[in-house]
């Protein structure tokens, strides 16, 4: 069996090594090669390749393959024994604080023996031996002849081993040479020239040799780019001065510190290459401490303080004395002893140092000293009640410890004259203090706390998140040591306070990795294109991994007749011209095949590999079609969406949304001998660190695992050529109405159609807006007098955007010369109208044309002449002639060029036009704007300009965005009473649809309608307690009549039960008078504490309830269902939206009520559950209170009624914008909207004549009445104010399903344009055609809004049977079928057990609550199963009830 073993050249892997030798012994090839990393790959059959990265791993391994050896120990309790040596050698044993100590214990485990575990050698004393090997103390001790008997005896015993000396004659000599304690030096790779190298300043009073610093983490997190800057900048100095680096752990404070961090602490620190030569802790002088406590307090420089931690704070900002500041000092000894026990008035007591309660400088204010705290200490246990302040053992610790230069960042100013005070008063050695500015960086939060909050409300995956700014986290993101030491040595120890961006610290990284990064390639799996290469047979090329580097070696490119590239790639293509593949050459583009929507599909290519003209070619990476490998590409995002938060901000508020991108990639089949950590560069897409390798085909999953690919920030802003193509692909999707919102910002109007447009256009257009937007955000920074650091780095965002779009268009920028990308209208029926003015500049030329400046020499002359009238009084009709003239003039100029000639707004005639222009140029040429606003340098002075579109998105703001939806789409107007609000009448319409088709269906069943008065007596609702206590409350009530106050409070009804059931026992006295069956149209009032959302949750809201009594509890149950039956029907048919029927818990069911059933509706974008309507039955326990009874025929006897009551609200309409609006606005389904069809003609300019206008109007008349006639609610919008964009806006947000545009092309071909809502589906529709066409569309509409929810409710609705399980569904937004005991107790403990903290990020965080049992469940409960919650072990009675997240 072969065995080959890769062992890392700069930290070698001893025991590994050692174990191989000694296998050699059986083994038949056992080969070591040297690397970068250690590892070793074995074929593990079925279960694929099976990879060992450290030495321990790998010695295991071999040491079972050759077990006659024995070096695995003999015995389970040999092989326990060899574990632990294995562990104890890899740990943290032999670290400088601890090393006299380990070998000590190990001395004395050799005593008598002559290895550690057993009579032969073992793996134990492989990896101890090659431990001590590579120790320099080790070294040290041998030197100088110190080391223990028994140790030295046994080391020297090994090292005479002939397999010994072999080993170690194997390693190369950089593995044994001690690595250069210069960390900052730059990289051979690196380029030579100038030395990014920040000033270092001498430190005052430093000596060679002598200098101590120290770098004190407190152990509560993981270190963060912040604390590297500080061990970085200490360990400069160590080296400098050739002195001595402490690394201790400030655990002052025991409910903060755990061992976990302190071990992470100390791996962090190893990563970055720092090597402390001091280990300590502070508690390790608590003792200490404690004594310069008390002497403190013997000496009344300190005393005990009682104060609660408020009225301290608010005491020493008033700088306002302690009642305890002048304590004797027998009171404070006798505080402090309870301080010591722990007592209860001794954690309400602190110690303070008494310094100066007046001073300025709010850290001399008494400062607290010691606290009690009675949690365990990680190290010391309950040793200590009571525990210093990180002000107070600081300096006591450092004077202590020897440190010469304590350095310390600028925010610690304040706290330097506090320092001294306890050293002077303690008398105590005086360490130099020296200052160096606080790492800042944007778009982050470098405080444990906040960092901490990330984690806990798991808006990260761990500390190490590529989004975090903690060390592994910028490593695990791409950073490495050497490009992270660059950029700290870059800032010096300079004291100025900035805020520096991450492009820097990125780009200093970038230099590190360019130079060794292998080169590979990938396409996007969604929208690649197949390219077929005539003529190419299959085969293979080998070609430099680095084109600059033979040293990062070779790759295989395979060759075939198809390849693949990217669908942006594939646009760019010409047929005809030649394109240049990178790694192959010249292919000739003979053809180029496209979809029906103008998407390339496929490209057929020649073959010119003899043509090396290579400039003037587009440049293609591609694949051959196979063999591919699966990756993923993972782009990260800043945490926090603002650059620089300033003082007052809380960062909460700032989290940034959609952080994580995941673009699915096909892959260069050398990325499949990635691994972990591997940098590479994907050519035209950036640099990408492997975070996962790839996996082969699992036995366990079937299914292999793809390379997980994080990007690595390069420094640059501007994205690369096929950077987000996934985007681009979104983006080409539109349609060409979003298209032309899109580039040309919220003051143009939407078109139906646009031209495809070249990518570049497209480019220079956004960068043109971007500008305009960052220009804004600039001036506002100004005006409300930002911070310094806010306004810089927003200008240096404007700048960046500057520099992008003089590379994109080879030109600056300049409000005026933007880019003149425009939009080519449908047929050029649809013109852009601005005041009168066609505004169609598809073929714009520029200014400098002959064309255009013939016509300007005639503008000019015109003007001229326009003015020689107005001077010499001309007559008015002359006068309006000759300016009718010139503004025809400047309107031809506008159309062939793009551009308003200067001064030449259109149609001035307000006397106050003058005045608006002065003051617009005043306040405009800041933003770039005058009256006439300017888009991408184009004036537009459309009549209006509207925030018309939604500006929230549903996946990123759900709460806004509804808010948005229904207020823009004029569903409800604000009211000023809370959770009260105005139906507009496009909602109420709605629920005109819904109140149409239940009243006719309920009046089949013999329901009568009725109304009952809305206010209810305290006696009357008072007298069922069960059932008004549900509502309680909820109940408004009515105090005061005018300004007398009521003998009896009124109340407004939350429900009629109390209402009605007084008037049903007046009625119902026989047989005869059942079944009585009423149902009433109404309002009702539950005044809500919770926060209300319009339709969802209000404190007013219209509804029916129905309410029926009968003779018998059959017919009543029967009633029940067919009542429900309706509600699934409103829902279904005419809302469109999918329901689950079911029976309520008995926890969930109506207040005094038999039994509940319900349809429940769920919300895909949050998986929320939302109860539809219910249906009750209540029993007669209504009936005995109200004593509603009848005589029964056979007997005469009374009996008392059964009755049901069942309502349906407003709330339906909520659940249908949820469920069917989008980020364009509504989507009504055709069932219920007020409009069906709206009818916009098109194509209406200054050039149409009066007659035209006429014939295209009343056609669309025809139409109207045409749909109307056969049932189709339509509508014309004629209104001349607005143009046809802005009215395809319009009904957009309102959700009208179908729109019909008609222009004067459409008249002519007796043809009308039919657009769908809800897929922006086009389509010719023939004139005779027309009612036809628009009722298939709307019952197709129907069908595809009810099959798209029906198709999210069936992927969300699972099953689950583990609580685990549950838990993790329900925080993936699903809904979820369990089986469950059905008792109250245990519903609690889900919902409790299942919720999330209330601080939480995100909206849905309440537990689980159960929604209803399911009359047609998933599945049906097996004799074993058990209820759901872990706690319950119920068997019996189980039902598969439905849970989930509520409204």
């Amino acid at each position: 069996m072969a065995v080959k073993i890769r062992a890392c050249s700069k930290n070698a892997p001893i025991g590994a090594l050692l174990t191989a030798q000694f296998a050699r012994e059986k083994l038949d090839v056992i080969e070591v090669e040297w690397g970068n990393t250690t590892c070793l790959e074995v074929d593990g059959g079925q279960d694929g390749n099976v990879t060992f990265n450290t030495g321990a791993a790998i010695s295991r391994y071999v040491a079972r393959l050759v077990p006659s050896l024995g070096l695995y120990g003999s015995t389970a309790l040999q092989r326990t024994e060899v574990d632990h040596w294995i562990t104890f050698a890899l740990g943290s044993s032999f670290c400088e604080r601890r090393f006299k100590d380990t070998l000590g214990l190990l001395d004395g485990a050799l005593s008598g023996v002559t290895y550690l575990v057993g009579s032969t050698v073992t793996l134990a004393d492989l990896h101890v031996w090659g431990t001590l090997f590579v120790s320099e103390r080790w070294r040290s001790v041998l030197d100088r002849h110190e080391g223990p008997v028994n140790v030295v005896r046994w080391y020297t015993l090994l090292s005479s081993d002939e397999r010994f000396r072999r080993v170690v004659e194997s390693i190369p000599t950089s593995a044994l040479t001690k690595p250069t304690s210069q960390p900052f030096e730059n990289s051979d790779h690196l380029p030579t020239g100038r030395k990014e190298e920040g000033k270092f300043v001498e430190l005052p009073g430093a000596q060679k040799g002598k200098l101590v610093v120290r770098f004190p983490p407190e152990a509560s997190g993981y270190l963060h780019i912040g604390h590297a800057k500080a061990a970085l900048l200490n360990q400069y100095y160590q080296v400098a001065f050739d002195g001595k680096l402490i690394l201790r752990f400030d655990d002052t404070n025991p409910s903060k510190e755990t061992l976990e961090f302190e071990q992470v602490i100390l791996e962090d620190v190893a990563m970055l290459q720092i090597r402390p030569d001091v280990f300590s802790h502070t508690s390790d002088h608590f003792d200490l401490l404690l004594s310069y406590c008390e002497s403190m307090l013997r000496d009344s420089l300190a005393y005990c303080d009682d104060t609660d931690a408020g009225t301290m704070k608010q005491e020493r900002e008033q700088r306002k004395e302690s009642k305890n500041r002048h304590n004797n000092v027998d009171m404070n000894l006798k505080m402090w002893k309870e301080m010591l026990k722990g007592s209860e008035f001794g954690k309400s007591c602190c110690v303070r140092a008494k310094i100066d309660m007046q001073s300025a400088n709010g850290c001399m204010r008494d400062p607290t000293i010691y606290r009690c705290k009675t949690e365990a200490h990680i190290r010391t246990g309950t040793k200590y009640k009571v525990y210093p302040t990180y002000d107070f053992a600081c300096p006591i610790v450092d004077s202590v410890e020897g440190v010469t230069h304590a350095l310390r960042t600028t925010e610690y100013h304040d706290r330097d004259e506090q320092y001294y005070w306890f050293l002077d008063r303690l008398q105590l050695r005086k360490p130099y203090v020296w200052e160096y500015s606080r790492l800042n960086m944007t778009n982050t939060v470098l405080s444990k706390r906040k960092l901490t909050w990330f984690v806990a409300e798991g808006l990260v995956n761990g500390w190490d998140d590529p989004r975090f700014p903690t060390v592994r986290g910028v490593l695990r993101r791409g950073m490495t040591v050497e490009g992270l030491k660059q950029f700290i040595v870059a800032q010096g120890s300079s004291r100025s306070v900035v805020t520096m961006e991450w492009d820097k610290i990125w780009a200093f990284n970038k230099k590190v990795i360019d130079p060794v990064a292998p080169r590979f390639t990938a396409v996007e799996a969604e929208g690649v294109v197949r390219v077929r290469a005539e003529g190419v047979r299959r085969g293979s090329i080998e070609v430099p991994k680095h084109p600059k580097n033979e040293a990062v070696g070779t790759k295989t490119v395979f060759l075939g007749p198809d390849v693949l590239i990217d669908g942006v790639d594939a646009e760019a293509l010409v047929e005809g011209r030649n394109a240049t593949f990178i790694n192959w050459g010249n292919l000739t583009i003979s053809k180029i095949e496209r979809d029906a929507g103008g998407r390339v599909t496929s490209v057929c290519t020649k073959l010119d590999l003899d043509n090396k003209d290579y400039k003037k070619t587009a440049k293609i990476t591609w694949l051959c079609a196979e063999p591919l490998v699966r990756c993923t590409c993972v782009y990260y995002d800043h945490i926090i969406g603002k650059a620089v938060l300033d003082r007052d901000d809380d960062f909460r508020n700032y989290v940034a949304k959609n952080t994580k991108t995941e673009v699915e990639m096909l892959g260069d089949p050398e990325l499949r001998h990635l691994k972990k950590g591997d940098i590479i560069q994907l050519q035209r897409r950036g640099f990408f660190i492997c975070d996962s390798p790839y996996e082969p085909l699992s036995r366990y999953t079937s299914c292999e695992s793809p390379v997980i690919l994080i990007h690595v920030p390069d420094g640059h802003t501007k994205q690369l050529p096929t950077l987000g193509l996934k985007a681009e692909k979104e983006r080409r999707q539109m349609t060409g109405n979003e298209q032309s919102q899109n580039s040309l910002g919220t003051f143009a109007e939407r078109s139906p159609k646009r031209e495809t447009t070249a990518s570049e256009s497209m480019s220079k257009v956004e960068l043109a807006a971007s500008i305009q937007e960052q220009g804004d955000r600039v001036r506002r920074s100004k005006a409300e007098k930002a911070s310094k650091e806010v306004v810089a780095a927003e200008v240096k965002i404007l700048l960046d955007l500057k520099s992008q779009y003089k590379a994109a268009t080879g030109s600056d920028w300049q409000p005026q010369t933007a880019s003149s990308a425009r939009i080519t209208n449908r047929d050029e029926d649809v013109k852009r109208e601005s005041k009168g003015v066609q505004m169609s500049v598809s073929n714009t030329v520029g200014i400098d044309h002959e064309d255009a400046v013939s016509l300007r020499a005639k503008v000019d002359a015109q003007g001229e002449r326009v003015r020689k009238l107005k001077s010499s009084a001309g007559s008015r009709d002359d006068v309006n002639e000759a300016v009718q003239t010139l503004l025809s003039l400047k309107a031809q100029y506008k159309a062939l060029t793009g551009h308003d000639l200067a001064g030449g707004e259109s149609r001035k005639s307000a006397k106050g036009e003058g005045k608006k222009k002065k003051e617009a140029k005043a306040q405009g040429s800041a933003s770039g704007e005058t009256e006439a606003q300017k888009v991408d340098g184009v004036c537009s002075t459309a009549k209006k300009t509207t925030r018309l579109g939604l500006e929230a998105a549903k996946e990123e703001d759900l709460s806004d965005w509804y808010s948005q939806v229904i207020t823009k789409a004029e569903m409800i107007e604000y009211y000023d009473v809370s959770g009260c609000y105005i139906l507009r009448p496009w909602a109420f319409a709605v629920w005109e649809s819904i109140t149409a088709f239940f009243d006719t269906e309920i009046k089949k069943l013999g329901v009568q309608n009725c109304y009952f008065p809305m206010f209810v007596s305290q006696s009357a609702l008072n007298k069922e307690k069960t059932h008004i206590a549900d509502f309680s409350p909820e109940v408004a009530w009515v105090t005061k009549s005018g300004d007398t106050e009521m003998s009896e409070p009124i109340a407004i009804r939350p429900t009629s039960e109390t209402v009605m059931y007084p008037s049903f026992a007046k009625w119902i006295k026989s047989h005869r008078d059942l079944p009585m069956r009423l149902n009433q149209w109404c309002n009702v009032v539950r005044w809500e504490f919770k926060h209300p959302q319009p339709f969802l949750r209000t404190r007013e809201f219209l509804w029916q309830e129905g309410h029926s009594a009968f003779a018998s509890r059959a017919e009543a149950e029967e009633e029940v269902y067919c009542i429900l039956q309706l509600y699934r029907r409103v829902y279904e048919e005419l809302l469109a939206i999918p329901v689950v029927p079911g029976r309520k818990t008995e926890k969930e069911k109506f207040a005094g009520g038999d039994f509940t059933t319900t349809v429940e509706v769920y919300v895909p974008i949050n998986g929320r559950g939302l109860q539809g309507a219910t249906s009750h039955h209540l029993g007669q326990n209504f009936s005995k209170m109200f004593e509603i009874t009848f005589d029964k025929p056979e007997t005469n006897e009374k009996a008392f009624v059964h009755q049901n009551s069942w309502g349906l609200s407003t709330r339906s309409i909520g659940a249908m914008v949820l469920l069917h609006a989008d980020n364009v606005g509504l989507i009504l389904p055709p069932n219920v909207a007020a409009v069906q069809a709206i009818i916009i003609p098109c194509g209406v300019t200054v050039t149409t004549t009066e007659n035209e206008r006429k014939t295209l109007y009343k056609k669309c008349d025809e139409y109207e009445e045409t749909l109307r006639a056969a049932g189709i609610k339509s509508r014309g919008d004629y209104r001349d104010n607005y143009s046809p964009g802005w009215k395809f806006n319009h009904w957009e947000l309102k959700g009208v399903p179908v729109r019909i545009e008609i222009g004067p092309r459409d008249l002519k071909e007796k043809q009308a344009v039919a657009v769908r809502r809800d897929t922006a589906e086009k389509l010719v529709v023939r004139e005779a055609d027309i009612v036809g066409e628009v009722t298939r569309l709307l019952r197709d509409i129907h069908v595809n809004l009810f099959d798209r929810a029906k198709a999210a409710l069936d992927a969300n609705m699972v099953v689950c049977r583990d609580w685990k399980e549950f838990v993790e569904k329900l925080d993936l937004k699903c809904i979820i079928q369990a089986p469950f005991c059905g008792q109250p107790d245990c519903e609690d403990n889900i919902k409790r057990d299942s919720a999330k903290d209330e601080s939480s990020a995100g909206g849905a965080l309440m537990g689980a609550k159960s929604l209803c049992v399911p009359f047609e469940p998933l599945a049906v409960p097996q004799p074993w199963e058990k209820c759901i919650h872990p706690e319950c072990h119920r068997k019996e009675s189980l039902l598969y009830t439905l849970f989930g997240r509520s409204y």
